[in-house]
């Protein structure tokens, strides 16, 4: 064995020792660098709280496989990406890519139907390539599941208007808070407790079916009637200890003070509370049916209630030229009805401007006869929510509501001092009772002056829970709208300040995270086609061709110099 054939066994015998010691090192030490500039794949430590917590296993079905297009290629990449930082953390979570419309022996509309019993609803989109449209069913869902409990994600979020791209780009945002709040719902060893309140006219259960079947996934749900006939009010704020939190949507009958009294020392006692109301009376279905409705003032026998812990609700209306579409019949064909779309201003089409956890990154907000809020000076810590826009005004009650309104002229110059009223608003501190330095209405022990730290959310509009239904009265989901088949963020907006007011780990914190993803311009790709094709076949062969002319020139001065 001549020298030469030593010096290169000894290299081949010191890359493989280098080589198996690095791999031995990489198992032990292993790390992943975030290189990204927006640190998109850094967990949070609220995200790394929930991680830390879980102790038995999670498996995460992903419905984004197979033929793809290319922006959900995209989301089922950083799909994967995140769930492989979960795994990273905790070994107990698990998680799969599946295709489940294209099983081995499956039917695909068998399947389809029992996805869509579920709440899992397919995606059907045209994909341009080339030229050429094909349509393709997606299916940006996933299942988390841990015992025998599960949760369902919805990965893309809905946005009115935007593009497939722009989709994408929204869902990768809140991307990490959709899948560790899932994991912390199947994970958590008991769900809170929730009260829908009735017995004082408030929406029937099937108004906010969608809302509540939602929200049952994560927390145990019941209606709850302040019954002070078969009750006495003692027995009825005995009966409301069990529940953390209360919604109270759109009550159309009077409270009673005893009632009042029991809702007060609920939230004295550190009870999170949900109001929806509506200070003025108006009916869209009338408007509808007649053309008109006439709009006024409803009692508001829980003014004082909401004065004293520091809002004022104004019982007039907002008209904002910041409105959601209605369709109206406006001529015919024939026998055939034209419809054409109209902005209604007494609808107002909410972006929420606060970098607040429960509305950053949301979708605009869809609100129907809404009325302003004041907030008054207290020690209380107001955020506001939902405002309408700089272009609103208020109309006062009564008044009559026709759809003459959509041949208004406006301009700028008419909102000018005007605009920007308060629809919701979060209130954070230590309440003081109604009846403080009062007569209370009755008798009861322990009566509190004071809460601890404790929170509530006001809304101006009580049919901001209440979804639609379809020709055969089956729920549609809260936020669409069958006339105009727009989709707003109503749901998101209500399921994200019940979390923020029952969670205690700060989980909604994650929705703030910035991310930003350049998308790839298919017009630009595909004008260029033939142009980005000769690149990429041969710029690598290029590279080869000076690579090897530059081994062979170093090659031959070596041998030279020998």
């Amino acid at each position: 064995m001549n020298k030469y054939t030593k010096n290169n066994l000894r290299s081949l015998l010191l890359i493989i020792v280098v080589l198996v010691l690095g791999n031995l090192l990489g198992g032990v030490l292993y790390h992943r660098w975030d290189l990204t500039n927006d640190k998109r794949y850094t967990l949070s430590s609220s995200t790394l709280q929930v991680l830390q917590k879980v102790q038995s296993s999670v498996v995460v079905d992903v419905f984004l496989q197979g033929d793809l297009p290319h922006e959900f290629s995209r989301l089922q990449r950083e799909t994967r990406q995140m769930l492989e930082e979960f795994a990273l953390h905790n070994s107990h979570i698990k998680f799969q890519f599946l295709d489940p419309l294209n099983e081995p022996g499956q039917d695909q509309n068998q399947t389809l139907e029992e996805l869509y019993s579920y709440g899992i609803k397919p995606l059907s989109l045209m994909v341009n390539d080339k030229g050429s449209q094909t349509q393709s069913i997606v299916l940006p869902w996933a299942i988390v599941s841990s015992g025998d409990k599960a949760a369902k994600v919805q990965l893309l979020k809905n946005s009115m208007g935007a593009t497939s791209e722009q989709s994408v780009i929204e869902s990768v945002q809140t991307l990490e808070y959709s899948l560790i709040r899932a994991i912390n719902q199947v994970t958590s060893p008991e769900f809170k407790n929730i009260a829908v309140i009735k017995g004082n006219g408030e929406l029937p259960d099937m108004e906010m079916a969608d809302f509540l079947m939602d929200m049952s996934q994560k927390y145990n749900i019941a209606s709850y009637t302040i019954d002070l006939e078969n009750q006495s009010p003692v027995q009825a704020l005995q009966g409301l200890d069990p529940f953390d939190l209360i919604i109270v949507a759109k009550p159309t009958q009077d409270f009673s003070n005893e009632q009042i009294a029991v809702l007060d020392q609920f939230i004295i006692n550190g009870g999170k509370s949900l109001w929806l109301l509506d200070p003025v009376q108006a009916h869209m279905d009338s408007i509808r049916k007649n053309g008109s409705t006439l709009a006024f003032a409803n009692k508001q026998s829980l003014g004082e209630m909401m004065f004293k812990y520091g809002v004022r609700l104004n019982p007039v209306l907002v008209k904002d030229e910041m409105g959601t579409s209605i369709k109206i019949a406006s001529g015919s064909v024939g026998s055939q009805t034209i419809y054409n779309d109209f902005v209604w201003k007494f609808s107002p089409f909410v972006y929420p401007g606060s970098q607040h956890p429960i509305v950053k990154n949301l979708e605009g907000v869809k609100l129907d006869f809404t009325s302003p809020m004041d907030t008054l000076k207290n020690d209380i810590k107001k955020t506001v929510l939902l405002q309408s826009s700089i272009y609103s005004t208020t109309v006062g009650t009564p008044v009559e509501i026709s759809l003459d309104v959509l041949q208004e002229k406006t301009t700028p110059e008419m909102y000018q001092g005007k605009g920007k009223y308060i629809l919701a608003v979060l209130l954070e501190g230590e309440f003081t009772s109604v009846y403080a330095n009062r007569v209370f209405p009755f008798s009861m022990e322990n009566v509190k002056q004071k809460s601890p730290f404790n929170k509530m959310i006001v809304l101006s509009d009580g049919d901001m829970i209440r979804n639609q239904f379809d020709s055969k009265g089956i729920p549609l989901e809260l936020g669409y709208d069958k006339w105009t088949n727009n989709y707003y963020g109503n749901k998101e907006f209500l399921s994200n300040s019940v979390d923020y007011l029952l969670q205690d780990n700060n989980l909604l914190s994650v929705r703030t995270k910035e991310v930003r993803m350049p998308m790839l311009d298919k017009m630009k790709i595909y004008e260029n086609y033939s142009y980005i094709q000769i690149l990429a076949l041969t710029i690598p062969i290029v590279i080869v061709i000076l690579f090897g002319i530059v081994f062979f020139v170093l090659r031959k001065s070596k041998l030279v110099k020998k």
